[in-house]
């Protein structure tokens, strides 16, 4: 990306953007349960902890908010989609492709688990397995990009994916009103990136 794309693009991350996204994906998408607990059972000082249930999303993960963000908001040629993923995020945009009837062509490098290139697989994507890391397997999507003209659905460094994963918080937010801290894991930076977008500072 470019300087200026990049401007754009961080110009595009909003509290309003997100809950347009999440109201676009909404009816692909579960909104997944809460549930309360005491920080006690951790060890933590008690009092409430509040964890959303995203692993009871489509796919298994946030992952497939983003991937339907990318495949309702962006222009898709006839050549479809293409992602690049350890697992996770191939198995969401197989998942939305599918659901959508998109073509899809997924690729993961020779880590990936069994139980994850079986799930893409499931969803009727194409599923290439190549190189030794995630790196190796983006390179050959990048390439196929080119060749094909199928459009990228990167795993965390695309607005679309980052709007969509916004609609977490979004929904944590309704579900959950008194939430003052919220713990996201950080692997690319998407999932992060969309809760703070939709709490905007606020929480």
């Amino acid at each position: 990306m470019t300087q200026a794309t990049t401007r754009a693009a961080a110009d595009a991350l909003t509290p309003a953007a997100v809950e347009a996204v999440e109201s676009r994906i909404r009816e692909y998408v579960r909104c997944t349960p809460v549930i309360s607990i005491d920080r006690a059972e951790f060890g933590l000082p008690a009092g409430p902890l509040t964890l959303k249930l995203e692993f009871l999303q489509h796919s298994g993960s946030f992952k497939v908010r983003g991937a339907f963000a990318n495949l309702l908001l962006r222009d898709v040629p006839a050549a479809g989609v293409t992602a690049a993923s350890g697992g996770n995020h191939g198995a969401a945009v197989a998942y939305a492709a599918g659901v959508l009837g998109v073509p899809a062509k997924i690729f993961v490098p020779e880590v990936s688990s069994p139980a994850k290139t079986s799930r893409i697989r499931s969803y009727g994507a194409d599923l290439v397995i190549e190189g030794a890391t995630y790196s190796d397997a983006l390179a050959v999507s990048q390439k196929w990009v080119s060749e094909s003209g199928a459009m990228p659905v990167h795993a965390f460094n695309q607005p679309e994916t980052v709007l969509g994963a916004g609609s977490v918080g979004l929904e944590l937010r309704r579900q959950a009103p008194d939430v003052d801290t919220v713990l996201a894991a950080v692997g690319g930076g998407g999932l992060l990136s969309g809760i703070a977008t939709a709490c905007d500072g606020e929480i």
